[in-house]
């Protein structure tokens, strides 16, 4: 396993002291009035609605963030009143916790210490398209946006985003790039720390003069995957390729193991047909395969999808779900084939929205664990990293191990070093040591947990503490009023006094 994704800290089982922020009634009555003409709510149940995300698939996160609520939620439609919002937070020292569209699963945009919740949903503006990129603003729904660049006439034929989470149609491409990492597509491009793929980011300041700065590149990397925690991005530019009309996929086996076995050859393939930015395959593939969206989910997963598919995914035989260039349909088939696999299901998009039929990318990645909640919520997942080329004898070892109580579920992708392969197994939660038990014998497998059941960044997949991300704190918040709690890296004796600034 490459270095760069296994350095591994034991998960802390104790979550940051939080300060009580709650009694504040002058300040939030001050900072209303210096946002007055910007909308906003105090409602109870919006506070409600708003102050949550889908950190209810983690049982302990439940316990641990199911009571916390904003104060106030505000709506800024423009960046220029996103920067009236944060002076005035910065100059009634309110914390503000910036929300997308609060599809992330680890408490991302849930307001610890009270405060101001900050919606994008208003900043959704597509600013420009042209060929290989779209600069918009942080709160464009990333299904927007994917039809937005599709449609655009600059590049004939369109274009499409390089990756998207499998809450596509709700997530925003701002909360995608702040509290995301990969998704459909990164089998074809990469992750999104991957050069190239976000080039822009614009960010305001949390002062009471506050500042607007612009990230480029590789700085980019200081907000991405932060939480929002260190600048509130207002506008980015992620780069595009041609429109692919993806073909998606359900490919049947008899064991799982041929289910995995396909996806490591297909893997392989892919790389040496797609390049990531521009690198080059060393050998080429023959013949090509060109995919968006490789996932293996095992038959135990059948009952989830019987009412989105039916008999195209039988409670007696493991799946294949995956995303085709049409031009590569054929070289699959034989693939899928040559495995002992059965084909059940091969549409576009606009054929499976004909049919009533979900897309191919909402049978993958957190997607799998959202189908078996609406079941039986006693489920909770895991994440995980294995080492490439996947052992798929260890994972049959590891399904004999745990019987019923671990459903396994695997994503191909790539980052920019080659491939990756993600497990998003499904867990029968018993109590918290059980789960950690589990957790440990996946390590001592020689897998990376990426610990989705703590809220902090350094605790949940980083696993160390990013000090680039930290010192641009310092200048984006220096008061350490943004998402607090989140991070680690930051401690309240950072935190400049306003009567300084």
């Amino acid at each position: 396993m490459r270095g760069s994704l296994v350095q591994v800290l034991r998960p802390v089982h104790t979550f940051p002291e939080l300060r009580d922020m709650t009694s504040n009634t002058h300040q939030l009555a001050a900072f209303l009035a210096d946002i007055a003409g910007i909308s906003h709510s105090l409602d109870s149940h919006t506070l409600s609605v708003k102050s949550k995300d889908y950190f209810w698939y983690s049982p302990l996160l439940q316990e641990a963030l199911g009571d916390k609520l904003g104060q106030i939620l505000v709506l800024p439609a423009s960046e220029e009143e996103v920067i009236q919002v944060a002076g005035a937070a910065a100059r009634h020292q309110l914390p503000l916790t910036v929300r997308g569209g609060g599809t992330g699963n680890y408490g991302q945009c849930v307001p610890l210490q009270g405060g101001i919740i900050l919606d994008t949903s208003r900043l959704n503006k597509v600013l420009a398209i042209t060929p290989g990129f779209v600069h918009c603003e942080a709160g464009a729904l990333m299904m927007d946006l994917e039809r937005a660049v599709r449609a655009d006439p600059c590049v004939p034929g369109g274009q499409e985003l390089l990756m998207y989470p499998s809450t596509r149609d709700i997530a925003t491409i701002g909360g995608f790039v702040g509290g995301g990492y990969g998704g459909a597509g990164s089998i074809r491009n990469g992750i999104l720390k991957d050069p190239g793929n976000v080039t822009q980011v614009r960010v305001v300041t949390l002062e009471a003069q506050p500042r607007v700065i612009e990230l480029q590149d590789a700085d980019i990397q200081k907000v991405h995957h932060a939480f929002g925690t260190n600048g509130i991005v207002t506008q980015l530019t992620v780069s595009l390729k041609p429109a692919v009309n993806w073909v998606h996929h359900i490919a049947l086996f008899d064991s799982y193991p041929q289910a995995l076995r396909l996806c490591v050859q297909a893997t392989d393939a892919v790389e040496r047909t797609v390049p990531i930015g521009n690198a080059k395959p060393v050998v080429p593939a023959d013949p090509p395969l060109d995919a968006f969206l490789i996932t293996a989910v095992e038959r135990r997963f059948a009952p989830f999808y019987a009412q989105a598919f039916g008999d195209r995914f039988p409670a007696h035989k493991d799946a294949v779900f995956s995303m085709i260039a049409p031009d590569h349909l054929a070289t699959w088939r034989a693939l899928v084939a040559a495995h002992g696999g059965q084909e059940t299901m091969a549409l576009t998009e606009e054929a499976l929205t004909a049919q009533g039929l979900i897309p191919a990318f909402e049978c993958g990645w957190n997607h799998t664990t959202l189908m078996a909640l609406r079941h039986d919520r006693s489920w909770t997942n895991l994440q995980t990293i294995d080492s490439w080329p996947l052992n798929i004898d260890k994972v049959q070892a590891q399904m004999q191990r745990w019987g019923d109580e671990v459903l396994m579920h695997h994503e191909f992708a790539r980052d920019s070093q080659g491939p990756v392969v993600f497990g998003l197994p499904l867990v029968a939660y018993f109590d918290r040591d059980r789960l950690y038990e589990i957790i440990a014998e996946y390590e001592a497998d020689g897998c990376v947990v990426l610990d989705n059941h703590v809220y902090t960044i350094e605790d949940g997949g980083m696993k160390t503490i990013d000090s680039a991300q930290i010192d641009f704190k310092k200048i984006a918040d220096p008061h350490g009023l943004m998402n607090p709690g989140k991070t680690r890296g930051w401690s309240d004796e950072m935190a400049v006094p306003l009567s300084i600034m």
